[in-house]
């Protein structure tokens, strides 16, 4: 029988149509083994089905959920899904929210009177979260270095720059938009201190004291003195008249005035060890703070969450690793140098010593007791001529700024009745202002709740620094503070803190 050659012609076609779709099939096969796509899998549907050998579709078993693949049409990425928590009385908790009684802290402590079991936890997490950043952890390379100068020699060369090296910086009028920048400001607030701090600056200048009997600024030979530092380098203005303007608190406890045994005193010392607004750090000619011995133990255990390893690390409320809370600075000038170095220099050493203050007063929600106080004074001056100034905070709301307010300005050269102006008001300072402002410290630092762990390693044991249990002459009175263990021992919706204190604070070792 003879083949219809159009039929035949079909047939090829179909071969040949057959043979060119295998051979698309294999190459693709090719490309998607070679970017990786394995493609569909045998059996498998485009809707997440799957089929057998004979076609039939096969379900998803029973209890299984059958996966829908994300929707990208919208342009969002797909939403996360949290596991529910078991147990919530809704049953509809996310994970890592606190279930039954410590849903809502407040209307537990409504309906029971009391907290839930681990809410003391949680608002412990929350305070060393809201306060670690009270110190700045020391690199290991700056451990090693400080702990080969400053802690195995009595001198501390490192700590100390060249008298014109530390100008640099202070010496451009830009530097005080930079103080600015930080939050400290070289004028007066618009609001000004407060009457309080005005009539305690007016007790400072006016309170009498007694003078030196034999010194260069003895009457018969004032004039000689300020003739021969005529042209002297800062050196020899230090060296001559400096301690006749601003006086030595550990000279004058040294001569008997016991209450200023809990000073301590640095002199062109660089202050590593605190939190500087900006650089160079401060390093004033003469400062005052108070020493770790002021401090009853207790006191100064509950400090040290807060100080890091104070022996190297630098920490909001130390300027040296042996001085603490400074309040007093003086930096010294000669004829050549302006005075506005100097107060430049003062300002953001006392900026720095006026926030340590307000940042502890922080820890216990008291820092509006600060506002417009006066809580530091500066002294700088030359061969002929003081200026005296006092540092306060003004706080708005969450904001705090730190202001500097004129005391006194005045020639000492020119006229001799004003020579022991500044010498009176520092003795004033050490005598009248310096132990209430201490004791107002103390009162503070009594109020911090006990049992806040930075994991920082405890250095009142072994460390090789003598801690008296008694403060020295002035202490806190015992009846107007509050001690740690009655902030957790009454807890309400009210109180500052709802810690109370652990049976025993843990002691976490640190590497360095």
């Amino acid at each position: 029988m003879a083949t219809h050659p159009i039929s035949t012609s079909r047939e090829g076609q179909s071969a040949s149509t057959d043979k060119n779709k295998a051979r698309e099939a294999d190459t693709g096969d090719l490309r998607n083994r070679k970017s990786g796509n394995k493609g569909p899998q045998p059996g498998s549907q485009s809707d997440g089905t799957c089929s057998n050998s004979d076609g039939r579709v096969l379900e998803p078993p029973e209890g299984k959920r059958q996966l829908e693949p994300p929707d990208y049409t919208a342009g969002q990425p797909p939403q996360k899904r949290f596991k529910l928590v078991k147990n919530s009385p809704e049953g509809a908790e996310l994970a890592g929210e606190y279930s039954g009684e410590d849903q809502d802290p407040i209307d537990y402590w409504t309906k029971t009177s009391r907290w839930p079991k681990d809410y003391a936890e949680r608002k412990k997490k929350d305070y060393k979260m809201s306060h670690s950043g009270l110190f700045r952890k020391a690199s290991n390379s700056l451990r090693r270095k400080r702990s080969e100068t400053e802690l195995s020699s009595p001198s501390t060369p490192s700590d100390q720059r060249p008298r014109d090296a530390k100008n640099i910086g202070y010496d451009s009028a830009r530097y005080d938009i930079i103080l600015e920048s930080g939050g400290v400001f070289m004028k007066p607030s618009p609001l000004g201190i407060t009457e309080g701090s005005k009539a305690t600056c007016k007790s400072l200048l006016s309170a009498d004291q007694q003078v030196p009997v034999d010194s260069l600024f003895r009457e018969d030979l004032f004039e000689i003195t300020c003739e021969k530092l005529t042209g002297a380098n800062e050196a020899r203005v230090m060296r001559d008249i400096t301690q006749l303007i601003v006086p030595s608190a550990e000279t004058l406890a040294t001569f008997g005035s016991r209450h200023l045994d809990i000073l301590s005193e640095t002199c062109n010392a660089g202050w590593n060890s605190c939190i500087p607004f900006t650089t160079p750090r401060p390093q004033p000619d003469y400062a005052v703070g108070f020493k770790r011995e002021a401090f009853t133990k207790a006191q100064f255990d509950t400090l040290l969450p807060f100080l890091g390893d104070f022996l190297c690390d630098q920490a909001c409320f130390m300027a040296t690793y042996f001085m603490f809370f400074p309040f007093l600075s003086c930096e010294v000038k000669c004829s050549g140098q302006p005075l506005e170095i100097a107060d430049r220099q003062n300002a953001h050493s006392m900026g720095v010593a006026t926030r340590a203050v307000v940042e502890l007063f922080k820890l216990v929600g008291r820092e509006q007791e600060l506002n417009r106080e006066i809580l530091a004074f500066s002294i700088s001056h030359d061969n002929g001529s003081v200026r005296i100034f006092g540092y306060y905070p003004v706080t708005d709301g969450d904001s705090v700024k730190y202001y500097r307010h004129q005391i006194r300005l005045y020639q000492f050269s020119a006229n001799p009745d004003l020579r022991w102006i500044a010498y009176k008001f520092t003795k004033n300072v050490y005598d009248i202002w310096m132990p209430s402002h201490f004791k107002r410290l103390c009162s503070v630092i009594d109020q911090i709740p006990a049992g806040v762990d930075f994991n920082v390693t405890p250095l009142s044991q072994g460390s090789g620094f003598a801690q008296g249990s008694e403060s020295a002459s002035v202490r806190s009175d015992p009846q107007s503070t509050h001690s740690g263990e009655a902030v957790g021992v009454d807890i309400s919706p009210n109180t500052s803190f709802a810690i109370p204190p652990p049976k025993k604070a843990k002691n976490m070792d640190t590497s360095g």
